[in-house]
């Protein structure tokens, strides 16, 4: 049996309020091909379908038709989980029409485990899938009025870790013939593995857990929510595929994927990164003005032949005029989204220290606040009641 892992689609995604429709168009395209070429058996998505509540048709349409499109194929079963960009309700609502296309989908979590919790068997080979959604905190437990940081960070990271043991009493409830057992999630894992060359920064401990805190149960943990493709606490087994799709200008450097899980023999024998091809070509140009246009004639599509699109960092004092960048970019066939000055503060701003990490959106709110002291200069750690303060006003917030 082969199971396809992926998440964070964010179909309707638009950067800089460009429409990211032709490139997620060619991944569905190329990711149903490949899932014929390769004899896809089992398709989970963890997550972030949609990067708004509310789709447009357009994106609920490219949706849809992937979907359908699938049902003549090698792949028998898919699952999708909602994630924090998600309407659970806007997942959920043809969750009883696609059953009938063994296709179940997990909008958030449910009443019962059961609900969560999937015998999969093709060709008499058979993994159980736990499909645990996004969870959020109302979803879970119960806040409690006046409660500090430090406790509802508590009592929502343990929440958390009780949903996940009951999945795997669930799922070993279901596991007659001691068949693979694999988690999806979509959450903030700590202990995220990258490169040398790049930088580690994870801000914020809201529900966040390691991979010691998944119940051993699982052979495998498909997660979704970070966009670089990654393994957690150096064990393979807990993965995020990752964003099929560059979703900010901070993921140029590094590959797309998707991860291959082969099952035999009542194991997963292997696990396999397979990398999404740049549908779009992304350049981030860093210097003068003078030296960005230099580099102008090097800035051409790939055999997909979508427009590349640029962005500017000019590394200049003050504020100048950019006519004749625009009127050189003119002459070639490339578009820039966006011009900007390097910020020369010596406080770096919000954009900056998100640079080598992930897109605001994908920020909690209490991330998006630490982030903003540090902008400031603002020491957090001296003033545990601005926590308070602060996580009392969101409680406020999310109870209206």
């Amino acid at each position: 049996m082969k199971i396809l892992h992926t998440a964070d689609w964010h179909l309707g995604h638009r950067l800089h309020e460009n429409s990211q429709f032709e490139e997620q168009n060619l991944f569905l395209s190329w990711v149903e091909n490949y899932i014929i070429t390769e004899k896809i058996d089992v398709l989970l998505i963890s997550g972030d379908v949609f990067d708004t509540g509310s789709p447009s048709n357009q994106s609920l349409e490219m949706y849809y038709s992937f979907l359908v499109k699938l049902k003549g194929t090698s792949c028998k079963s898919i699952i999708i989980t909602g994630g924090n960009h998600d309407s659970a309700g806007t997942l959920n609502a043809p969750k009883h029409i696609l059953n009938a296309l063994s296709i179940k989908v997990v909008g958030k979590a449910t009443e019962k485990m059961e609900d969560e919790v999937f015998k999969i068997e093709i060709n008499n080979e058979k993994v159980i899938i736990a499909a645990v959604p996004y969870l959020r905190d109302g979803d879970i437990r119960r806040a409690v009025a006046g409660e500090s940081f430090d406790e509802l960070t508590d009592k929502y990271k343990t929440a958390l870790i009780n949903h996940y043991d009951a999945a795997a009493a669930q799922s070993e409830l279901i596991n007659t013939t001691d068949a693979p057992v694999i988690a999806m999630g979509h959450l903030f894992a700590t202990g995220g593995s990258v490169s040398d060359s790049e930088q580690n920064i994870y801000v914020g401990t809201l529900g966040h857990i390691g991979a010691n805190d998944f119940p051993a149960y699982f052979d495998y943990i498909a997660l979704g929510h970070l966009h670089r493709p990654q393994i957690i606490g150096r064990n393979e087994r807990v993965k995020y595929a990752g964003s099929p799709h560059i979703l900010s200008f901070s993921e140029i450097n590094y590959d797309k994927k998707i991860v291959v899980l082969t099952l035999e023999n009542n194991i997963i024998s292997k696990i396999d990164d397979v990398v999404v091809p740049r549908f779009r070509e992304f350049h981030k140009l860093t210097g003068t003005m003078s030296e960005c246009m230099q580099q102008f004639p090097n800035i051409v599509s790939n055999s997909f032949q979508l427009t590349p699109w640029v962005e500017i960092v000019l590394n200049e004092n003050n504020t100048i005029n950019t006519d004749e960048l625009k009127k050189e970019a003119e002459k070639y066939s490339f578009e820039i989204l966006k011009t900007a000055l390097k910020n020369q503060r010596k406080n770096k701003g919000i954009e900056e220290l998100l640079e080598n990490t992930k897109s605001i959106k994908e920020l909690l709110p209490t991330e998006v606040f630490q982030l903003k002291c540090e902008e400031m200069g603002y020491d957090l750690k001296k003033s545990p009641k601005v926590w308070d303060a602060f996580n009392e006003i969101l409680q406020s917030v999310k109870n209206q």
